[in-house]
């Protein structure tokens, strides 16, 4: 069984907001969480917490709102957030009981638990404990087992690559096999087919969907379409880094703009800082970033923050991509007034070996906190303890 590296990207008729948003969690009760992640064929994710809990409060300062979280999270479950100790919550508590916070809990559509972990988790890590999660519910096997047995059933077929596609398996050579023994490629159904096989922009499936788009769009909406047009690019664009390949980065780019032109411009920049990072080319990271910066970005704070953000985290020890991370920075905080803004600030001086100032930094954003502070002068006491 191949890797599940495209998982985060792959899970059809879901919209993938252009601009980037972290988990979006159901406000609704138990039950119609149940039946929602029925409907949409979905594992229900729960951040099981309390509210005096202070590693739950880093999760939904950090890690929650991190656009890679909601992209993936977003995509693949229906995210709910239980408050443990809340007598309203006490039927749930008392048929998943948990004895640490916080309890990250994967049920079914059936309230089965498919997966428990325990404590605070990172962006990455829990990514990837979501992965594992949804490879526990695969069915992809029991179609394997079909499809080596002979069945060619369509509707079997399109359930198949659906089931491939959930967990980051290539679905290319069942797609193209069957589209190969198709006469009419515009039957309702085939154009769903190739809208859930389009999973890669370097394929003959992707340019079948482009072909039809308009076609797709009637039947499975704007939205769905977009979705995936840009999920295949930007898995042509991971093939790339994979390879390191600019032809595919190029490829990736030039597709997007024919089928998305509207979304091509970031997507463009996007994918060169994605791929310089993974190429360790802080040159050109730093040239691409100055020109994002300047065409899409400008003096918004909050993208500035995420900007310097990606950085600091791509080229920690590079003094220019320092020294220029530290300009935006100190536009970011200055022009946002944010006490998150200020610890990204001082954490720059402190890569730049500041110390001094970044401690002063760090008391301007304890300065800016106020009555809600979700943690936020935890954080910034504990980076000030730091420094020494």
């Amino acid at each position: 069984m191949k890797n599940i590296v495209l998982t985060a990207f792959t899970l059809v008729f879901s919209a993938i907001i252009a601009s980037a948003q972290g988990i979006e969690f159901f406000h609704g009760p138990w039950a119609e969480a149940l039946e929602k992640a029925k409907a949409e064929d979905k594992i229900i994710f729960v951040d099981a917490y309390a509210s005096w809990c202070g590693p739950c409060k880093r999760m939904s300062s950090q890690t929650f709102p991190d656009p890679k979280s909601g992209e993936f999270y977003n995509a693949n479950f229906v995210c709910l957030k239980m408050d443990m100790e809340k007598p309203e919550n006490a039927e749930f508590a008392g048929k998943y009981p948990v004895g640490s916070y916080p309890t990250l809990m994967f049920i079914d559509a059936e309230g089965k638990i498919v997966l428990k972990d325990v404590g605070f988790r990172e962006v990455d890590p829990f990514i990837e404990i979501g992965k594992k999660a949804l490879g526990k519910v695969t069915k992809s096997v029991d179609y394997e087992k079909g499809y080596a047995d002979g069945n060619r059933d369509p509707k079997f077929l399109y359930n198949y690559i659906h089931a491939l596609n959930r967990t980051g398996q290539s679905s290319l050579k069942v797609t193209n096999e069957y589209l190969n023994t198709q006469t009419d490629l515009t039957s309702e159904f085939n154009l769903r087919f190739i809208l859930e096989g389009a999973v890669e922009a370097d394929s003959r499936v992707f340019d079948l969907l482009v072909k039809y788009q308009d076609k797709i769009v009637a039947l499975a909406g704007k939205d769905a379409v977009a979705s995936r047009i840009e999920t295949a690019c930007k898995n042509t664009v991971k093939k790339a880094i994979q390879f390191k390949s600019e032809a595919l980065l190029t490829e990736a780019k030039d597709k997007m703009k024919v089928a998305t032109p509207s979304r091509a411009k970031s997507f463009n920049f996007e994918s060169d800082l994605s791929y310089y990072t993974a190429t360790l080319d802080a040159k050109n990271y730093l040239k691409t970033a100055k020109a994002y910066q300047k065409s899409e970005i400008q003096n918004n704070s909050a993208k500035l923050e995420d900007l310097v953000i990606s950085l600091i985290r791509a080229f920690p020890d590079d003094p220019k991509v320092l020294e220029q991370a530290g300009k935006w920075a100190e536009k970011a905080a200055e022009t946002g007034g944010l006490p998150e803004y200020y610890l990204t600030w001082a954490e720059v001086l402190k890569k730049q070996g500041n110390k001094e100032k970044a401690r002063a930094i760090a008391q301007k954003g304890i300065d800016a906190i106020g009555s809600k502070d979700n943690g936020m002068r935890t954080r910034i006491e504990y980076f000030i303890n730091s420094l020494g």
